[in-house]
């Protein structure tokens, strides 16, 4: 049962950063794009490859969002004990931010 509630918690966030991402297109671009120019953003295979080489596990989902006012890649990620987290990767650096 808690299982459920936990995932059930975890989708709910998962639509949070689409929210974001359209109140941002009807304000018009953001200063998270700004900070991040066209084209530099991290591959999304490399966050992947690093999370994997620290958290032995495998990607479930992965949305846009930001953080902090930059662009952010929101990694939901299961772990081997079967725990599921979301990890906030800087999209422009690379960086795990959260």
């Amino acid at each position: 049962m808690k299982r459920h509630l936990l995932i059930a918690a975890l989708l709910l966030l998962g639509a949070a950063p689409v929210a974001t991402l359209a109140g941002a297109q009807e304000r018009g671009p953001s200063q998270g794009a700004a900070a991040c120019s066209a084209g530099s953003q991290a591959p999304l295979s490399r966050v992947l490859a690093m999370i994997a080489k620290r958290y032995p596990g495998r990607q479930l989902n992965t949305t846009m969002g930001e953080s902090g006012g930059r662009p952010a890649y929101l990694i939901q990620w299961q772990l081997t004990n079967g725990q599921i987290v979301v990890f906030t990767v800087d999209a422009c650096t690379g960086q795990l931010v959260g």
